[in-house]
């Protein structure tokens, strides 16, 4: 009996320091990967505050020099891709004009 009691004992014990570390795993992988990501979220989607438009804006702006200062803006890939697109909104526009 006192044996089955010890054996309970340390089950309990294991169990609880287990159930810390996943708990301490957990929280410290949602704060590593999704914590930023969803804070960046979160500004992108409160549009309604003046400051984060303003600083969408100048991020942008700043984005827009970075890509007048390349020499390629776009890879070939991306340039093929955004030139099929582009023939695909010319043709539905004339459909558009008939």
């Amino acid at each position: 009996m006192n044996e089955n009691r010890k054996n309970l004992k340390v089950f309990f014990i294991k169990l609880l320091a287990i159930t810390f570390a996943v708990i301490i795993i957990i929280n410290t992988t949602y704060n590593l990967i999704f914590a930023d990501k969803l804070e960046n979220i979160n500004k992108i989607l409160s549009f309604n505050e003046r400051e984060n438009r303003e600083f969408i804006k100048e991020k942008l702006r700043a984005e827009i020099r970075n890509g007048i200062n390349k020499d390629k803006i776009f890879d070939d890939e991306d340039k093929i891709l955004l030139y099929n697109f582009y023939l695909k909104i010319k043709n539905e526009f004339k459909e558009v004009e008939k």
